[in-house]
């Protein structure tokens, strides 16, 4: 809003940079993006407006757990140089565990806890604590006693 055309330009393309993808995509109809890169190019427009806060709904729900990572690892990029919050909606505990700093636990609409990542062992509520032991862990000694 209120730039000319040739600073929009240069905007559109500081935008792409800060998400990692190349210029050349600007001129790429949506339908020729992968998933992560239309994530990415939402991502960009989001910043566009220079915000303290983004809103991350499922942000990862769509990916493959490598781009998924990748996504994530953006944000946490874009976090530490930009100084940006997040509010992180997602039902996947290990997407949560990899980029909050606190967990807030919804049940029927309703908060009923707020945890940290670290603390997650010691959730108090009922729900909190099925929801957070039903999360599948990768246990490489899994086998051990097996085998």
């Amino acid at each position: 809003h209120g730039l000319d055309r040739q600073a929009r330009s240069k905007r559109v393309d500081e935008l792409l940079d800060m998400v990692r993808l190349p210029k050349t995509l600007r001129y790429r109809h949506p339908s020729e993006l992968s998933g992560g890169q239309k994530q990415r190019v939402n991502f960009a427009r989001a910043l566009a407006a220079n915000p303290k806060l983004i809103i991350c709904d499922e942000i990862t729900s769509a990916l493959d757990t490598v781009v998924a990572s990748a996504v994530i690892e953006l944000l946490k990029e874009l976090q530490r140089e930009l100084g940006l919050s997040y509010i992180f909606i997602s039902h996947d505990l290990s997407v949560v565990e990899a980029i909050c700093d606190e967990i807030m636990v919804m049940y029927n609409g309703q908060r009923v806890e707020q945890i940290t990542p670290d603390k997650v062992k010691a959730a108090t509520h009922p729900y909190s604590k099925l929801l957070f032991s039903s999360a599948p862990k990768l246990d490489p000694t899994w086998l051990d006693g097996l085998v």
